[in-house]
């Protein structure tokens, strides 16, 4: 399962199928641009290369084989050179549909769909089936109880911590351990060195969506 697909799972109520978290689309673009580079199509300039540091760059290899990666590598081709930052609105279009559909289709979600004030029609997404998801979130409860994290449990522990969901999605507690293990963790040695700086970029990119985004509705966090 895609490293997007486990993070719409998380952020999903399994019961009620809303999704729980803020700018949850920016986080799956992200997913996105992180699993591209797991995958070794795609890392981010740094210090001393010719260019600028902290831009795209992508890497020569097949197609992937998930039509979600491949659309994915093809929006960055569109636009490489470029701050992570400033990708994240192309990938996240239409994304999130995407990826309900494959797992809808997959029979992990159910499609409903429920009137708000009796009037507006709204889709949900609750659990059909939940064995996936109950093992990532063992995967990710071990690495924040202090075990070391694979690379796929540490790039989702990056992105729920830089869309500041991490106590939203799990019931922890102590939320400021869990919250300062998560941060740990994001800024860590667990993967080589092009992972670990594209999860940089996309884990300082997203925290700032969130944060102009916050701004802009007055909300704050």
């Amino acid at each position: 399962m895609l490293l997007a697909e486990e993070l719409l799972l998380l952020a999903l109520d399994d019961e009620t199928g809303r999704v729980r978290l803020s700018e949850l689309d920016k986080g799956l673009a992200g997913a996105v641009m992180l699993e591209l580079a797991l995958l070794e199509r795609v890392r981010v300039t740094e210090k001393g290369e010719s260019g600028r540091a902290g831009r795209l760059v992508l890497r020569t290899g097949p197609a992937p084989a998930h039509p979600v990666l491949a659309t994915g590598l093809d929006v960055l081709r569109d636009r490489e050179g470029r701050k992570p930052e400033y990708v994240l609105n192309a990938l996240a279009k239409g994304l999130r549909e995407r990826l309900a559909d494959g797992l809808v289709e997959a029979g992990v979600l159910r499609r409903e769909w429920h009137k708000v004030l009796g009037l507006f029609p709204t889709r949900r997404l609750p659990a059909r089936e939940t064995g996936h998801e109950s093992a990532v979130r063992e995967r990710i409860g071990s690495a924040l109880d202090g075990a070391t994290p694979d690379e796929r449990t540490a790039a989702l522990i990056a992105l729920l911590s830089a869309l500041k969901g991490l106590t939203t999605v799990f019931d922890l507690p102590d939320k400021r351990a869990a919250r300062r293990r998560a941060k740990e963790i994001a800024e860590g040695q667990w993967a080589a060195a092009a992972v670990r700086k594209a999860v940089e970029a996309v884990y300082v990119a997203t925290i700032s969506s969130v944060t102009v985004a916050a701004a802009g509705d007055g909300s704050g966090n």
